[in-house]
C-alpha cells in the first residue's frame, strides 16, 4: 500500500528511472541507478540502496510477462509527510513496475513548445516525479501533430523533449546541447556519444529548423531520427550522420546489456 499521504503523490517530491528490458534482461541497469542516487542527492533525499534496487528490479521483471521488449519504472519518493511542503521522518517510499514497451515509429515529427526550462533552477538536470509540465507539453505537441515536444531554455538554446535528449547534425557535424542547458543527463544520451561520436555544444533553438539531420535518443527509443520540426521537413530522416549512429548503437547495445 501507498499512504495517501506520501509525498510523491501531494507534492511531486521524488525521482524515477525508466529502463527498457529485452526479452526480460534490463539494459543499463548500473547507470541507471547511478543517475537515480545522483538525482536522490540532488533533491536531498537519502541515498537509494542500489544493490536492494538492482535486484528488486530483477524480480519484477522474472515475475512478469517474457515480453520481447518491457519499460521498468522505479520510483522513489520522500515517503509520506505532512499536507505542505515541509517533509516527514517516515523514510522514502519505492515501487518498481513492468509493463510493456511497443517499438517506437521509425521517425517523429517534433513541435517546439513556448515554455522554456530553466537551466538554472533547482531541478535541473533531476529525474524527479514533477513532470506536469511535460504533460503539457506533449499535449500541446500532439494537438499540432507532434510525436514529442521540444524545449528550448531561457537563454534561448535548444535544450530536450519531454522523456528525451536531442541530436542535431550541422554543417556535417553531430552536437547535442550540453548538460549546462538544463537537459537532463540521458543514459542513452550519454552512450550514443560515447559508441557514435558527437559534440556538447550550445545550439540555438532557431537552428533546429536548418539542422541537415536530427534525431532524439532516449531508453525506450534508443536513436529515433527526426522528419520534421513545426511541419518544415528537414533534409533526411535518416540522413547518413543519423543512420551511421542508429547502426553503432543497435550493435553495440546488443553486446552489452550493461554497459
Amino acid at each position: 500500500m501507498v499512504s495517501v499521504f506520501d509525498h510523491g503523490m501531494l507534492v511531486g517530491d521524488g525521482i524515477f528511472e525508466t529502463l527498457k528490458a529485452v526479452d526480460g534482461a534490463p539494459f543499463a541497469l548500473t547507470r541507471h541507478l547511478r543517475r537515480l542516487a545522483r538525482s536522490a542527492e540532488g533533491l536531498g533525499l537519502p541515498a537509494p540502496d542500489e544493490e536492494a534496487l538492482a535486484h528488486g528490479t530483477r524480480e519484477a521483471l522474472a515475475a512478469a510477462p517474457r515480453w520481447p521488449l518491457a519499460r521498468v519504472r522505479i520510483t522513489y519518493s520522500s515517503g509520506p509527510g505532512p499536507l505542505g511542503s515541509a517533509r516527514g521522518d517516515a523514510g522514502p517510499t519505492v515501487s518498481i513496475i513492468v509493463a510493456p514497451q511497443n517499438p517506437f515509429p521509425a521517425t517523429a515529427d517534433v513541435t517546439v513548445v513556448p515554455w522554456p526550462r530553466n537551466e538554472r533552477g533547482a531541478l535541473s538536470g533531476l529525474k524527479t516525479t514533477s513532470y506536469a509540465e511535460n504533460v503539457l507539453a506533449l499535449a500541446y505537441a500532439k494537438e499540432r501533430g507532434g510525436a514529442e515536444a521540444i524545449f528550448g531554455n531561457t537563454a534561448g538554446n535548444l535544450c530536450e523533449g519531454t522523456g528525451s535528449n536531442i541530436f542535431v547534425v550541422l554543417d556535417g557535424r553531430l552536437v547535442t546541447p550540453p548538460l549546462s542547458s538544463g537537459c537532463l543527463a540521458g543514459v542513452t544520451r550519454a552512450l550514443t556519444l560515447e559508441w557514435c561520436g558527437g559534440e556538447e555544444e550550445d545550439v540555438a533553438l532557431d537552428d533546429l529548423y536548418r539542422a541537415e539531420e536530427a534525431f532524439l535518443t532516449s531508453t525506450t527509443r534508443d536513436v529515433q531520427p527526426i522528419r520534421a520540426v513545426d511541419g518544415t521537413v528537414l533534409p533526411n530522416a535518416p540522413g547518413p550522420i543519423t543512420a551511421k549512429a542508429m547502426a553503432a548503437f543497435a550493435a553495440r547495445s546488443a553486446e552489452h546489456m550493461d554497459p
